[in-house]
């Protein structure tokens, strides 16, 4: 099965719809639903995690991916403290105290997952030219 496109191998606008977009949109939905009910908002943060692996994996790495993580996590964050804030909403799921540190730690696991991400592009990539190398030698 073919890999997705790596990021950097997309148009540059794409590269940033996808890279900040998606943060951007995801923290401002968790944001709003933080006011409404905490057990969405709880559900909807974990399925979320399968973006921060997805989106390591666009890179070809961990450390690439890792860093991705980190930053895509830090905005994620902040979007959904900053929808929190503007909406007026009282939050209806813990957060931490105070309520900046939010982007601290969904950059810490955002990273984590993104490196995650990244190790298994890069194992699929691994794979793939063993592959690729081993199908040659049979043709030849």
């Amino acid at each position: 099965m073919a890999a997705p496109p790596l990021l950097l191998e997309r148009p540059p606008a794409q590269q940033i719809l996808v890279a900040v977009g998606g943060p951007v949109i995801a923290g401002i939905i968790c944001g709003i639903v933080l006011g409404i009910n905490g057990t969405a908002y709880t559900i909807l943060t974990l399925v979320l995690v399968i973006g921060g692996v997805a989106g390591g994996y666009e890179h070809p790495n961990a450390d690439e991916g890792s860093v991705r993580g980190l930053c895509s996590g830090l905005v994620f964050g902040a979007c959904i403290v900053a929808t929190s804030a503007v909406s007026g909403m009282a939050p209806d799921a813990k957060l931490p105290h105070p309520p900046g540190f939010l982007p601290v730690l969904t950059g810490i696991i955002t990273m984590l997952l993104g490196a995650f991400g990244g190790w298994l592009r890069g194992r699929h990539e691994r794979k793939v030219r063993e592959q690729d190398r081993t199908t040659a030698r049979a043709a030849a």
